[in-house]
């Protein structure tokens, strides 16, 4: 069973379509990342998910059931718009927040306040921005839910607190929870997420592994040979889109496997090759240019 399952997820307002037939799935024990850029309908899916807004027309069921007050308390949500009560400390904060829930222990909350160097005793209005990101990502998870569904969650982090939620994200997972987040940091997604999904104009346009989209991505390879070989000796082989040959220098821009093109290569001499592999952001660039535009 699928911890999320969507069919068919439409959102519209007026004429314009925000999210458009989503079939998403994520499944238990995983961290899904989600991609796109402004605009493209992130956020537009966590709210439908969470149920603060609906559909125009799809399903959507989280543990197998449509969305009710009970299944609610067994999600953490980290909005990207995070609100917080200027007044209350940090400590006051998470009590309310444990309270609507109907409980009034603080003990994981206390326990991830620690690890992110988040002070409980200051109030809000009083936190940096960073801060504040931390304090809602606490409440997130104080009560240990089954699924943790966040918002750009590593925004305004510096790289030791992100480097610790990270840490406490693969802790989290290998207990038993599941985690959809949205995110501009591709070396987040690149560093956490099992599979990642990529959504342009409201459509999802690429769904797979992080292993699996670098492995399938344009990347190139160059050959150095003793002697000068013929950029026609690589034309054709299964993979190769393009080759560039320049004295003994050999520069193939390939797909796939490169097994075909290795064995060609090493019919001749061939003193070194070096491979420049593609990274996250080079992949999620191919799928949507500079298509990005605001929320």
């Amino acid at each position: 069973m699928n911890v999320i399952s969507t069919r068919q997820l439409t959102k519209r307002y007026g004429q314009t379509s925000a999210l458009r037939d989503l079939n998403l799935e994520v499944r238990p024990g995983e961290v899904y990342g989600l991609l796109g850029p402004n605009g493209a309908g992130k956020t537009t899916t966590l709210r439908l998910l969470i149920d603060v807004i609906r559909p125009t027309r799809g399903s959507i069921t989280l543990f197998g059931e449509p969305m009710s007050p009970r299944l609610r308390g067994r999600i953490g949500y980290l909005p990207g718009d995070l609100v917080l009560y200027d007044r209350l400390t940090g400590a006051e904060y998470l009590r309310f927040c444990a309270a609507m829930r109907g409980t009034h222990d603080l003990g994981e909350a206390t326990r991830l306040a620690k690890r992110l160097d988040l002070d409980l005793d200051r109030r809000a209005g009083e936190l940096s921005k960073g801060n504040r990101q931390k304090l809602g990502i606490v409440q997130a998870f104080q009560h240990q839910p089954g699924l943790a569904i966040l918002d750009e969650p590593a925004s305004g982090l510096d790289p030791l607190a992100q480097r610790e939620f990270h840490s406490y994200l693969r802790e989290y997972v290998h207990g038993g929870g599941t985690v959809l987040f949205s995110s501009h940091v591709l070396s987040e997604v690149e560093q956490v997420a099992d599979r990642v999904g990529i959504l342009l104009a409201g459509s999802l346009v690429v769904e797979d592994s992080v292993a699996s989209l670098k492995a399938n991505a344009l990347r190139e390879l160059t050959f150095t040979f003793a002697e000068p070989v013929a950029a026609a000796t690589f034309q054709g082989i299964q993979g190769v889109r393009s080759v560039n040959a320049d004295g003994t220098t050999v520069r193939c821009r390939v797909t796939g496997a490169v097994g075909e093109l290795v064995r060609t290569a090493a019919r001749f001499p061939l003193l070194n090759v070096t491979s420049d592999e593609p990274d996250l952001e080079e992949i999620f660039l191919h799928y949507t240019g500079d298509r990005g535009h605001d929320d």
